[in-house]
Protein backbone atom coordinates (compact mmCIF):
# COMPACT_ATOMS: atom_id res chain seq x y z
CA UNK A 1 0.00 0.00 0.00
CA UNK A 2 0.78 3.05 -0.59
CA UNK A 3 2.39 5.13 2.41
CA UNK A 4 0.42 8.04 4.60
CA UNK A 5 2.22 10.67 3.31
CA UNK A 6 2.32 9.57 -0.20
CA UNK A 7 -1.68 9.43 0.11
CA UNK A 8 -2.60 12.34 1.86
CA UNK A 9 -6.07 13.88 1.19
CA UNK A 10 -4.12 17.47 1.13
CA UNK A 11 -1.65 16.23 -1.83
CA UNK A 12 -0.95 19.27 -3.80
CA UNK A 13 -1.49 19.30 -7.85
CA UNK A 14 1.63 18.78 -10.00
CA UNK A 15 3.22 21.90 -10.70
CA UNK A 16 2.67 23.44 -13.94
CA UNK A 17 6.11 24.36 -14.34
CA UNK A 18 7.16 21.07 -13.87
CA UNK A 19 4.83 19.31 -16.31
CA UNK A 20 6.01 22.15 -18.77
CA UNK A 21 9.07 21.06 -18.36
CA UNK A 22 8.67 17.62 -18.82
CA UNK A 23 6.63 18.24 -22.19
CA UNK A 24 9.51 20.41 -23.62
CA UNK A 25 11.68 17.69 -22.98
CA UNK A 26 9.60 15.33 -25.11
CA UNK A 27 9.29 17.90 -27.52
CA UNK A 28 12.99 18.78 -27.80
CA UNK A 29 13.33 14.93 -28.19
CA UNK A 30 11.52 14.23 -30.81
CA UNK A 31 12.46 16.63 -32.98
CA UNK A 32 15.53 14.69 -33.84
CA UNK A 33 13.47 11.43 -33.32
CA UNK A 34 11.03 11.78 -35.59
CA UNK A 35 12.98 13.19 -38.49
CA UNK A 36 15.60 9.62 -38.05
CA UNK A 37 12.29 7.87 -38.17
CA UNK A 38 10.89 9.28 -41.35
CA UNK A 39 15.05 9.12 -42.57
CA UNK A 40 14.51 5.40 -42.13
CA UNK A 41 11.41 3.83 -40.97
CA UNK A 42 11.69 1.03 -38.75
CA UNK A 43 10.84 -0.42 -35.33
CA UNK A 44 11.89 1.87 -32.24
CA UNK A 45 10.78 -0.57 -29.24
CA UNK A 46 12.94 -0.67 -26.62
CA UNK A 47 17.05 0.31 -25.34
CA UNK A 48 18.88 0.40 -22.60
CA UNK A 49 21.17 2.82 -23.34
CA UNK A 50 18.07 4.96 -24.75
CA UNK A 51 19.15 4.25 -28.48
CA UNK A 52 15.97 3.13 -29.91
CA UNK A 53 17.51 3.53 -33.57
CA UNK A 54 19.81 0.68 -32.73
CA UNK A 55 16.80 -1.44 -31.95
CA UNK A 56 16.83 -4.39 -35.41
CA UNK A 57 13.61 -4.71 -36.58
CA UNK A 58 12.18 -3.07 -39.52
CA UNK A 59 9.46 -1.12 -40.10
CA UNK A 60 7.28 -3.74 -42.08
CA UNK A 61 8.41 -6.99 -39.81
CA UNK A 62 5.48 -8.52 -38.11
CA UNK A 63 6.67 -7.94 -34.54
CA UNK A 64 6.51 -3.74 -34.93
CA UNK A 65 3.97 -1.76 -32.82
CA UNK A 66 6.35 1.01 -31.80
CA UNK A 67 6.39 2.94 -34.44
CA UNK A 68 3.78 5.52 -33.55
CA UNK A 69 5.12 6.00 -30.33
CA UNK A 70 7.19 8.73 -32.48
CA UNK A 71 4.67 10.24 -34.50
CA UNK A 72 2.18 10.38 -31.63
CA UNK A 73 4.92 12.48 -29.88
CA UNK A 74 5.38 14.14 -33.37
CA UNK A 75 1.63 15.36 -33.68
CA UNK A 76 1.23 16.40 -29.96
CA UNK A 77 4.78 18.41 -30.45
CA UNK A 78 3.25 20.09 -33.42
CA UNK A 79 -0.43 20.39 -31.87
CA UNK A 80 0.91 22.19 -29.21
CA UNK A 81 3.44 24.19 -30.63
CA UNK A 82 2.32 24.85 -34.29
CA UNK A 83 5.61 24.11 -34.94
CA UNK A 84 5.40 22.82 -38.75
CA UNK A 85 8.56 20.50 -39.00
CA UNK A 86 6.80 17.87 -36.66
CA UNK A 87 4.10 17.78 -38.88
CA UNK A 88 6.25 17.34 -42.11
CA UNK A 89 8.34 15.07 -41.03
CA UNK A 90 5.31 13.03 -39.85
CA UNK A 91 3.65 12.79 -43.46
CA UNK A 92 7.56 11.66 -45.00
CA UNK A 93 6.37 8.63 -43.27
CA UNK A 94 2.68 8.46 -45.18
CA UNK A 95 4.16 5.49 -47.89
CA UNK A 96 5.51 3.14 -45.39
CA UNK A 97 1.98 3.49 -43.36
CA UNK A 98 -0.07 2.48 -46.89
CA UNK A 99 2.05 0.11 -47.73
CA UNK A 100 1.88 -1.89 -44.32
CA UNK A 101 -1.93 -1.79 -43.89
CA UNK A 102 -2.77 -1.94 -47.53
CA UNK A 103 -0.18 -4.24 -49.04
CA UNK A 104 1.85 -5.96 -46.17
CA UNK A 105 -1.72 -6.19 -43.72
CA UNK A 106 -0.97 -10.33 -43.15
CA UNK A 107 2.15 -9.53 -41.27
CA UNK A 108 0.74 -7.07 -39.09
CA UNK A 109 -0.29 -8.46 -35.39
CA UNK A 110 -3.37 -7.22 -33.48
CA UNK A 111 -1.08 -3.71 -32.71
CA UNK A 112 -2.79 -1.90 -35.82
CA UNK A 113 -4.29 0.22 -33.10
CA UNK A 114 -1.28 1.28 -31.35
CA UNK A 115 0.54 2.21 -34.98
CA UNK A 116 -2.86 3.66 -36.61
CA UNK A 117 -4.59 5.31 -34.05
CA UNK A 118 -1.19 7.12 -33.66
CA UNK A 119 -0.86 7.80 -37.13
CA UNK A 120 -3.23 7.45 -39.82
CA UNK A 121 -6.06 8.68 -37.56
CA UNK A 122 -4.72 11.64 -36.02
CA UNK A 123 -3.53 12.56 -38.98
CA UNK A 124 -7.15 12.41 -40.53
CA UNK A 125 -8.31 14.07 -37.10
CA UNK A 126 -6.01 16.59 -36.96
CA UNK A 127 -5.60 17.76 -41.19
CA UNK A 128 -9.25 16.24 -42.69
CA UNK A 129 -7.19 14.80 -45.92
CA UNK A 130 -9.42 11.77 -46.49
CA UNK A 131 -6.14 10.16 -47.61
CA UNK A 132 -5.33 9.30 -43.73
CA UNK A 133 -9.00 8.04 -42.89
CA UNK A 134 -8.61 5.66 -45.83
CA UNK A 135 -5.33 4.12 -44.63
CA UNK A 136 -6.61 4.19 -41.13
CA UNK A 137 -9.93 2.26 -42.27
CA UNK A 138 -7.86 -0.52 -44.56
CA UNK A 139 -5.74 -1.01 -40.65
CA UNK A 140 -9.01 -1.55 -39.31
CA UNK A 141 -9.83 -4.17 -41.89
CA UNK A 142 -6.81 -6.03 -41.07
CA UNK A 143 -7.31 -5.88 -37.45
CA UNK A 144 -10.89 -7.18 -38.31
CA UNK A 145 -9.52 -10.22 -39.87
CA UNK A 146 -7.85 -11.27 -37.01
CA UNK A 147 -10.89 -11.55 -35.28
CA UNK A 148 -12.17 -15.27 -34.08
CA UNK A 149 -16.02 -15.86 -34.90
CA UNK A 150 -15.95 -19.06 -32.66
CA UNK A 151 -14.08 -17.78 -29.50
CA UNK A 152 -15.11 -14.03 -30.18
CA UNK A 153 -11.74 -12.15 -29.43
CA UNK A 154 -8.67 -10.86 -31.36
CA UNK A 155 -5.93 -13.13 -32.31
CA UNK A 156 -2.85 -11.55 -30.94
CA UNK A 157 0.08 -12.82 -32.62
CA UNK A 158 1.04 -14.64 -35.39
CA UNK A 159 0.91 -14.23 -39.31
CA UNK A 160 -2.97 -14.88 -40.48
CA UNK A 161 -2.87 -18.69 -41.89
CA UNK A 162 -0.62 -19.92 -39.82
CA UNK A 163 -0.78 -22.02 -36.30
CA UNK A 164 1.54 -20.12 -34.18
CA UNK A 165 -0.80 -18.53 -31.45
CA UNK A 166 -3.96 -18.51 -33.63
CA UNK A 167 -5.71 -19.46 -30.49
CA UNK A 168 -4.38 -16.68 -28.03
CA UNK A 169 -5.51 -13.14 -27.39
CA UNK A 170 -3.98 -11.18 -25.12
CA UNK A 171 -4.88 -7.72 -22.23
CA UNK A 172 -2.56 -5.43 -24.15
CA UNK A 173 -5.43 -5.66 -27.35
CA UNK A 174 -8.53 -3.67 -25.46
CA UNK A 175 -6.17 -0.43 -26.61
CA UNK A 176 -6.91 -1.45 -30.40
CA UNK A 177 -9.63 -1.40 -29.83
CA UNK A 178 -10.64 2.19 -30.49
CA UNK A 179 -9.49 1.54 -34.28
CA UNK A 180 -12.66 -0.66 -34.80
CA UNK A 181 -14.76 1.59 -32.94
CA UNK A 182 -13.84 4.68 -34.64
CA UNK A 183 -13.96 2.50 -38.22
CA UNK A 184 -17.25 1.78 -37.17
CA UNK A 185 -18.32 4.97 -37.02
CA UNK A 186 -16.13 6.78 -40.02
CA UNK A 187 -17.11 3.92 -42.73
CA UNK A 188 -20.84 3.05 -41.44
CA UNK A 189 -19.80 -0.33 -40.93
CA UNK A 190 -21.33 -1.63 -37.57
CA UNK A 191 -19.72 -5.02 -38.03
CA UNK A 192 -16.04 -3.18 -36.37
CA UNK A 193 -17.78 -2.09 -33.53
CA UNK A 194 -19.66 -5.44 -32.71
CA UNK A 195 -16.23 -7.17 -33.23
CA UNK A 196 -14.91 -4.71 -30.42
CA UNK A 197 -17.59 -5.27 -28.31
CA UNK A 198 -17.43 -8.61 -28.36
CA UNK A 199 -13.58 -8.84 -28.03
CA UNK A 200 -14.17 -6.23 -24.68
CA UNK A 201 -16.60 -8.80 -23.76
CA UNK A 202 -14.54 -11.93 -23.71
CA UNK A 203 -11.64 -9.64 -22.20
CA UNK A 204 -14.43 -9.42 -18.65
CA UNK A 205 -15.00 -13.06 -18.93
CA UNK A 206 -11.65 -14.16 -18.88
CA UNK A 207 -8.54 -11.34 -18.34
CA UNK A 208 -10.02 -10.36 -15.02
CA UNK A 209 -10.05 -12.28 -11.88
CA UNK A 210 -11.32 -12.58 -8.83
CA UNK A 211 -9.32 -10.49 -6.64
CA UNK A 212 -9.12 -7.32 -9.26
CA UNK A 213 -6.04 -9.13 -11.09
CA UNK A 214 -5.33 -8.96 -14.93
CA UNK A 215 -4.32 -12.73 -16.88
CA UNK A 216 -1.91 -11.48 -19.79
CA UNK A 217 -2.89 -13.89 -22.06
CA UNK A 218 -5.62 -16.04 -22.31
CA UNK A 219 -6.29 -19.53 -25.35
CA UNK A 220 -9.08 -20.73 -26.81
CA UNK A 221 -10.44 -23.84 -28.04
CA UNK A 222 -10.75 -23.22 -31.46
CA UNK A 223 -13.40 -25.91 -32.41
CA UNK A 224 -15.81 -24.64 -29.72
CA UNK A 225 -14.33 -21.02 -28.57
CA UNK A 226 -13.96 -22.55 -25.13
CA UNK A 227 -11.97 -21.40 -22.83
CA UNK A 228 -9.05 -22.69 -22.15
CA UNK A 229 -6.94 -20.87 -19.16
CA UNK A 230 -4.47 -18.30 -18.54
CA UNK A 231 -0.86 -17.96 -20.25
CA UNK A 232 1.87 -15.30 -19.99
CA UNK A 233 4.57 -13.67 -21.50
CA UNK A 234 5.00 -10.02 -20.38
CA UNK A 235 4.63 -10.56 -16.62
CA UNK A 236 7.00 -12.91 -14.22
CA UNK A 237 4.49 -15.90 -15.00
CA UNK A 238 0.63 -17.44 -15.48
CA UNK A 239 -0.61 -16.08 -12.15
CA UNK A 240 1.51 -13.11 -12.00
CA UNK A 241 0.13 -9.11 -11.63
CA UNK A 242 1.90 -7.43 -14.59
CA UNK A 243 1.64 -4.14 -13.93
CA UNK A 244 1.66 -2.36 -17.03
CA UNK A 245 -1.08 -5.57 -18.55
CA UNK A 246 -3.76 -3.83 -15.45
CA UNK A 247 -3.05 -0.28 -16.74
CA UNK A 248 -3.61 -1.72 -20.06
CA UNK A 249 -6.90 -3.44 -19.30
CA UNK A 250 -7.64 -0.14 -17.05
CA UNK A 251 -7.61 2.78 -20.06
CA UNK A 252 -8.87 0.34 -22.57
CA UNK A 253 -11.76 -0.53 -20.58
CA UNK A 254 -12.29 3.45 -19.90
CA UNK A 255 -12.17 3.87 -24.02
CA UNK A 256 -14.26 0.93 -24.62
CA UNK A 257 -16.57 3.07 -22.32
CA UNK A 258 -16.44 6.17 -23.91
CA UNK A 259 -17.71 4.27 -27.51
CA UNK A 260 -20.25 1.97 -25.99
CA UNK A 261 -21.36 4.19 -23.38
CA UNK A 262 -21.59 0.84 -21.92
CA UNK A 263 -21.40 0.98 -18.03
CA UNK A 264 -19.96 -2.52 -17.33
CA UNK A 265 -17.09 -1.64 -19.37
CA UNK A 266 -16.41 1.85 -17.03
CA UNK A 267 -17.20 -0.26 -13.82
CA UNK A 268 -14.82 -3.18 -14.78
CA UNK A 269 -11.96 0.37 -15.37
CA UNK A 270 -12.33 1.91 -11.87
CA UNK A 271 -12.12 -1.78 -10.13
CA UNK A 272 -9.38 -2.76 -11.72
CA UNK A 273 -7.83 1.14 -11.22
CA UNK A 274 -9.17 0.62 -7.13
CA UNK A 275 -7.04 -2.88 -6.92
CA UNK A 276 -3.85 -1.19 -9.05
CA UNK A 277 -3.13 1.47 -6.53
CA UNK A 278 -3.52 -1.04 -3.22
CA UNK A 279 -0.11 -2.38 -5.30
CA UNK A 280 1.62 0.76 -4.86
CA UNK A 281 4.35 1.44 -2.46
CA UNK A 282 6.47 4.32 -1.40
CA UNK A 283 8.23 4.66 -4.14
CA UNK A 284 4.78 5.01 -6.40
CA UNK A 285 6.06 4.10 -9.24
CA UNK A 286 5.00 0.09 -9.85
CA UNK A 287 7.06 -1.99 -9.49
CA UNK A 288 6.65 -4.17 -13.42
CA UNK A 289 5.15 -7.22 -11.59
CA UNK A 290 3.11 -7.15 -8.61
CA UNK A 291 3.72 -11.24 -7.07
CA UNK A 292 7.42 -10.99 -7.75
CA UNK A 293 9.41 -13.97 -6.09
CA UNK A 294 10.95 -12.42 -2.93
CA UNK A 295 14.42 -13.20 -4.49
CA UNK A 296 13.59 -11.41 -7.95
CA UNK A 297 14.86 -7.94 -8.48
CA UNK A 298 12.25 -5.37 -7.97
CA UNK A 299 12.03 -3.27 -11.31
CA UNK A 300 9.92 -0.20 -11.14
CA UNK A 301 8.08 0.17 -14.79
CA UNK A 302 8.15 4.15 -15.33
CA UNK A 303 5.68 3.04 -18.39
CA UNK A 304 2.90 1.55 -16.53
CA UNK A 305 2.90 4.41 -14.29
CA UNK A 306 2.70 6.94 -17.59
CA UNK A 307 -0.53 4.61 -18.77
CA UNK A 308 -2.19 4.92 -15.06
CA UNK A 309 -1.95 8.38 -15.19
CA UNK A 310 -3.48 8.56 -18.69
CA UNK A 311 -6.06 6.01 -17.70
CA UNK A 312 -7.19 7.96 -14.81
CA UNK A 313 -7.36 11.07 -16.72
CA UNK A 314 -9.57 9.71 -18.80
CA UNK A 315 -12.31 7.88 -16.01
CA UNK A 316 -11.97 11.52 -14.54
CA UNK A 317 -13.08 13.08 -17.76
CA UNK A 318 -16.13 10.43 -17.12
CA UNK A 319 -16.52 11.47 -13.49
CA UNK A 320 -15.88 7.78 -12.90
CA UNK A 321 -12.43 8.46 -11.08
CA UNK A 322 -12.85 9.45 -6.66
CA UNK A 323 -10.93 11.28 -4.76
CA UNK A 324 -8.35 8.57 -4.18
CA UNK A 325 -7.61 8.22 -7.41
CA UNK A 326 -7.23 11.43 -8.09
CA UNK A 327 -4.34 11.57 -5.48
CA UNK A 328 -2.92 8.61 -7.19
CA UNK A 329 -2.94 10.29 -10.50
CA UNK A 330 -1.10 13.17 -9.09
CA UNK A 331 1.55 11.19 -7.28
CA UNK A 332 2.10 9.14 -9.93
CA UNK A 333 2.25 12.13 -12.65
CA UNK A 334 4.53 14.02 -10.01
CA UNK A 335 7.07 11.53 -9.14
CA UNK A 336 7.61 10.23 -12.89
CA UNK A 337 8.43 13.98 -13.78
CA UNK A 338 10.85 13.53 -11.21
CA UNK A 339 15.06 13.76 -12.88
CA UNK A 340 15.25 10.36 -11.30
CA UNK A 341 12.49 8.90 -13.80
CA UNK A 342 13.50 11.55 -16.92
CA UNK A 343 16.56 11.50 -18.70
CA UNK A 344 17.51 15.21 -19.94
CA UNK A 345 20.66 14.46 -22.11
CA UNK A 346 20.03 15.68 -25.20
CA UNK A 347 22.40 12.94 -26.79
CA UNK A 348 20.27 10.56 -25.77
CA UNK A 349 16.78 9.31 -27.64
CA UNK A 350 14.95 8.12 -24.87
CA UNK A 351 13.04 10.27 -22.39
CA UNK A 352 11.51 7.91 -19.30
CA UNK A 353 14.28 5.60 -17.54
CA UNK A 354 12.89 2.92 -16.67
CA UNK A 355 9.94 2.27 -18.95
CA UNK A 356 10.16 -1.60 -19.74
CA UNK A 357 8.96 -3.22 -17.49
CA UNK A 358 11.10 -6.50 -16.32
CA UNK A 359 14.35 -4.79 -16.99
CA UNK A 360 15.84 -1.20 -16.78
CA UNK A 361 16.03 0.01 -20.02
CA UNK A 362 13.98 2.61 -21.95
CA UNK A 363 10.85 2.31 -23.82
CA UNK A 364 9.08 4.63 -26.50
CA UNK A 365 5.96 3.05 -25.22
CA UNK A 366 6.53 5.24 -21.65
CA UNK A 367 7.62 8.24 -23.55
CA UNK A 368 4.68 8.72 -25.74
CA UNK A 369 2.69 8.17 -22.78
CA UNK A 370 4.52 10.36 -20.24
CA UNK A 371 3.98 13.15 -22.78
CA UNK A 372 -0.23 12.43 -23.18
CA UNK A 373 -0.37 11.87 -20.04
CA UNK A 374 1.36 15.56 -19.61
CA UNK A 375 -0.58 17.29 -22.32
CA UNK A 376 -3.76 16.25 -20.73
CA UNK A 377 -2.88 18.03 -17.63
CA UNK A 378 -1.56 21.20 -19.12
CA UNK A 379 -3.64 21.54 -22.50
CA UNK A 380 -6.87 19.15 -21.62
CA UNK A 381 -5.39 17.20 -25.24
CA UNK A 382 -8.02 15.12 -26.20
CA UNK A 383 -6.09 12.01 -27.36
CA UNK A 384 -6.99 10.27 -30.58
CA UNK A 385 -7.76 6.53 -29.24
Amino acid sequence: MMTPATNDTNSPSVGRETLQSAFDLCVRKTRRNIQRLADAPKSAAWAVDGNYFQFQEGFHEIGNWTSSFFTGMALLAWQETEDEFFLQQTLRLAAAYREKACVRFLDMHHDAGFLYSLYSVALYKLTGDKQHREVGLAAAEALAQRFNETGGFIRAWGRLGTAEHDNMAIIDCLMNLPLLYWAARESGQQRYHALAVRHADVALQCFIRDDGSVNHAFRFDLQTGRPLGPDNYCGYGKDSYWARGATWAIYGFALSYQYTQDKKYLAAAVRLARQFITQLDAEVVPVWDFRLPADQPRVRDASAAAVMVCAIQELAKHHAADAELLKVKQALLGRICQPQYLDANPDCCGVLKFGYGCREAYASWGDYFLMEAVARELFQFEPWW
